[in-house]
């Protein structure tokens, strides 16, 4: 196990808005996803059954590309998966592992990269790091990513910064426990219409 814990990272990967939501009071999220279809230099596939194209400037494509490449699974909650309507039966970053007390009718489907866990987040944890093979597994999800946090297993945090005030909504760190959580020095690229940070995770208040 500890072992595991060194070959594969968890990081918390959200775009939010300037003042910390995630999504708007009826779970929308076309303003903090904005940033991916304003870029008008480089397109991108989403990969996935849910098919899109993104047109990003070059510095957010770099950056997509790179932390894409760097994953070899995702972990979500169950109402993520319900906002995304499955990705379509394929997450297009890699097995998608979501976190349920129940298994939705009509899932697992045949030729589906989805994966329901019903017993615990560290049962979640470690199927997701099994499937990433070294590579690191993705966290997304408001209250998953809390979660996470809150259980000390968050390594990184990949926060995308839109350039929008929304005032109401979903909190990103509105769960949180036992705070403060010492983080290190972001790494910061500029794109248009976000700005993307990434913080490494020292340490949590005991």
């Amino acid at each position: 196990m500890e072992t595991e814990q060194l070959s594969s990272k968890v990081i918390a990967v959200m775009s939010m808005s300037l003042d910390g939501f995630v999504a708007d009071s009826d779970d929308g999220v076309a303003e903090v996803f904005n940033w991916y279809f304003t870029g008008n230099e480089v397109e991108i596939d989403s990969g996935g059954a849910d098919f899109m194209t993104f047109s990003l400037t070059h510095a957010s494509a770099a950056h997509y590309t790179s932390l894409v490449n760097e994953l070899g699974a995702v972990l979500t909650g169950k109402r993520t998966f319900e906002v995304a309507k499955g990705w379509g039966g394929n997450h297009g970053w890699g097995p998608a592992y979501v976190l349920t007390h129940n298994v939705p009718d009509g899932w697992p489907r045949p030729d589906s990269n989805v994966h329901f866990v019903t017993d615990s987040l560290i049962s979640a944890v470690r199927q997701a790091k099994d499937a990433a093979a070294g590579k690191s597994v993705a966290v997304h999800g408001a209250n998953l990513i809390c979660q996470c946090l809150n259980t000390g297993l968050v390594d990184e945090l990949q926060i995308d910064i839109a350039t929008v005030l929304l005032g109401s909504g979903v909190r990103l760190f509105d769960q949180l426990k036992n705070t403060p959580y010492v983080l290190g020095n972001p790494a910061v690229i500029t794109g248009k219409g976000v700005t993307h940070l990434r913080y490494p995770v020292l340490r949590k208040a005991s």
